[in-house]
C-alpha cells in the first residue's frame, strides 16, 4: 500500500477558453464569459497564486499556444474570434508569475478521447501537436487532464512523456459515463450540504503513468448553481483539506478559469479563503502543496527514503 508522509493539496485548471464548449449548442453563450476570463480572471488568479505561494497546474488546450489564424494554418477563426481562440499572451503571463506555475496539456483542440471519432490516430495527433506548439515556446509538459475527464488511449500519454494525469473525481456522480439529471442533482446536494470531498491516493497504471484522482470541482455559479453561496464551496473544500491532512492523502481541487467569471468577486474570495486554509495547514507541517508534476516527481523517486526527504523539504518551505 502506498503511503505518503503527509497530506498533499494540488490545484489543476482546465485552461481552454472557448475550445471547451465548441461541440455544444451553448458555446455562443460562453463567448462573453471567455472574454472576461481573458481580460480579468487569468490575471487575478495568478495574483492569488503568487500571494499564497502556490504552484498550480494549468492543463492547457494546445491551440492557445498560437496567437493567430496564420499560425494555426486554418481559416476557422475570424479576427473578431481570435481573442477567445488564441492565448499565447496569456501563457506568457502564466509563465511570468512570481511563483512558478506548471503548464500541462489538455489536448490540442479539446478532443474528447473516448468519443468514437477520436481514434487512436486522432488522439496521437492531438498529443503530438500540443507538445510541439508548447515546445516552440520552451514549455515541456508532463501533466495531463482529459477533456471532460473522459479517459481513453491512456497508453499514449507516457509515450509522449507524460508522467501524471488527473483522474475522475471519486464521487459516484462524477464517474458516470453519461451524466443525467440525477447525477447533477447528487452533485448539487453535495455542494449545498457541504459534504466532505474524498481525498485519495495516487494510482499507478501499468502503461507507465500516475493517476491523481480529482477530489472536488470548484463549481461555477452560472445556471441553477447560482443559488449556491460561495461559502458552501469553501466549507466543502475545508473539509476535504482537513481530511487529506488527517489521512495523509491527496486533495485535488480543479476548475476552469471561466468558472470564476459569474459572481467573480464572491468566487475569487471563496478561492482565496480555500488557499488560506491550505497555507495554514502547510505552515503547521500537515500538508504539502504541489503541482501534478511535483507529485509525480515525488512518487518516482527510486528509494522510499528519498521520496520522504523530498516531501519533508517541501513541507519546510
Amino acid at each position: 500500500r502506498l503511503e505518503l508522509p503527509s497530506g498533499i493539496f494540488t490545484i489543476s485548471l482546465d485552461f481552454e477558453l472557448i475550445w471547451g464548449t465548441l461541440d455544444k449548442p451553448k458555446h455562443r453563450r460562453f463567448r462573453r464569459l471567455c472574454t472576461i476570463e481573458r481580460e480579468q480572471v487569468i490575471g487575478r488568479l495568478l495574483e492569488l497564486f503568487a500571494e499564497y505561494r502556490i504552484s498550480a497546474t494549468w492543463c492547457t488546450v494546445g491551440h492557445l499556444f498560437l496567437d493567430s489564424a496564420h499560425d494555426a494554418g486554418s481559416a476557422r477563426s475570424t479576427a473578431a474570434d481570435a481573442p477567445i481562440f488564441y492565448g499565447r499572451d496569456l501563457i506568457d503571463k502564466i509563465r511570468g508569475c512570481a511563483v512558478p506555475q506548471e503548464i500541462g496539456s489538455h489536448t490540442f483542440t479539446h478532443a474528447i478521447f473516448d468519443d468514437p471519432l477520436c481514434t487512436r490516430l486522432v488522439a496521437n495527433r492531438e498529443l503530438a501537436t500540443s507538445i510541439g506548439v508548447a515546445r516552440e515556446m520552451g514549455v515541456r509538459m508532463t501533466s495531463f487532464a482529459f477533456p471532460r475527464n473522459r479517459i481513453a488511449h491512456l497508453d499514449l500519454l507516457p509515450q509522449h512523456g507524460f508522467t501524471a494525469f488527473r483522474g475522475q473525481d471519486t464521487r459516484w456522480y462524477a464517474r458516470a459515463a453519461e451524466r443525467r439529471w440525477f447525477h447533477r442533482a447528487g452533485h448539487l446536494v453535495d455542494i449545498l450540504c457541504a459534504t466532505s470531498p474524498t481525498p485519495s491516493l495516487p494510482v499507478w497504471h501499468d502503461e507507465g503513468i500516475w493517476e491523481i484522482p480529482g477530489s472536488m470541482l470548484f463549481t461555477p455559479s452560472h445556471g441553477i448553481r447560482r443559488i449556491v453561496p460561495a461559502k458552501a464551496r469553501v466549507w466543502r473544500a475545508r473539509r476535504g483539506l482537513l481530511a487529506a491532512a488527517e489521512s495523509k492523502k491527496i486533495f485535488q481541487l480543479w476548475f476552469h478559469p471561466t468558472d470564476l467569471v459569474v459572481r467573480q468577486e464572491a468566487m475569487l474570495e471563496g478561492l482565496r479563503q480555500i488557499l488560506g486554509i491550505a497555507c495554514q495547514l502547510r505552515e503547521e507541517g500537515r500538508l504539502a502543496i504541489l503541482p501534478l508534476s511535483g507529485i509525480a516527481d515525488l512518487l518516482n523517486q527510486r528509494e522510499p527514503q528519498h521520496a520522504s526527504s523530498a516531501l519533508d523539504e517541501v513541507l519546510s518551505l
